[in-house]
């Protein structure tokens, strides 16, 4: 016998497990919470991995080699395939297009293009990377290929820092006294 064919004969759906109703239903007195602790009372839940307060076993195993999976890049990824299927010839296709068609969620991540299916249609294509193969499919369909340029972050050299050093301010003072000096000297001048 099978499993949709036990499934068939006794229900879809199981009777749920009726609890806090006395001893008679085995499910009474703490009702399958244990005695005591934060597990026996409302709303408790815990983060994945969490062992009640001992060391967990992700702390306890020794750590050994190297791994760059922080390092992974990340795309939205696309097929010639989808391209074919669902722009006309002659289209311009880049991440924001995709996005607007909901093909990709959002252009938070580089597109790159796979080239996975046939295409026979004319298409000009921007996106972050296009594989060997999709960009010959592209080619060879008449269509263009733009791969973006890699962004690096880099820091702002054109923000300067609002606290000046001491050394910069020291001229700065002594050209503003010098102005409200002579300023001074011209009010009395007038005065005389």
């Amino acid at each position: 016998m099978m499993i949709h064919e036990i499934t068939s004969l006794v229900g879809k759906n199981k009777t749920r497990k009726r609890i806090g109703r006395g001893h008679g239903s085995g499910h009474g007195k703490t009702s399958g919470r244990g005695h005591k602790g934060a597990g026996q009372r409302a709303g408790h839940s815990h983060r994945p991995g969490f062992e009640g307060g001992q060391m967990p076993f992700a702390r306890r195993i020794p750590k050994r080699g190297f791994t760059n999976v922080q390092f992974k890049k990340h795309f939205h990824i696309v097929n010639v395939r989808t391209l074919e299927a669902i722009f006309e010839d002659g289209a311009t296709i880049d991440a924001q297009t995709l996005a607007a068609k909901g093909i990709i969620r959002d252009t938070s991540l580089p597109l790159k293009v796979l080239g996975d299916g046939d295409l026979t249609k004319k298409l000009t294509v921007t996106a972050g990377k296009v594989t060997g193969g999709a960009r010959a499919k592209i080619e060879a369909a008449g269509g263009s290929v733009t791969e973006q340029p890699k962004v690096k972050w880099m820091r702002d050299r054109s923000i300067k820092k609002s606290s000046k050093s001491p050394k910069a301010a020291a001229p700065e003072a002594a050209q503003v006294q010098a102005d409200s000096s002579t300023t001074t000297e011209s009010t009395e001048d007038a005065k005389a």
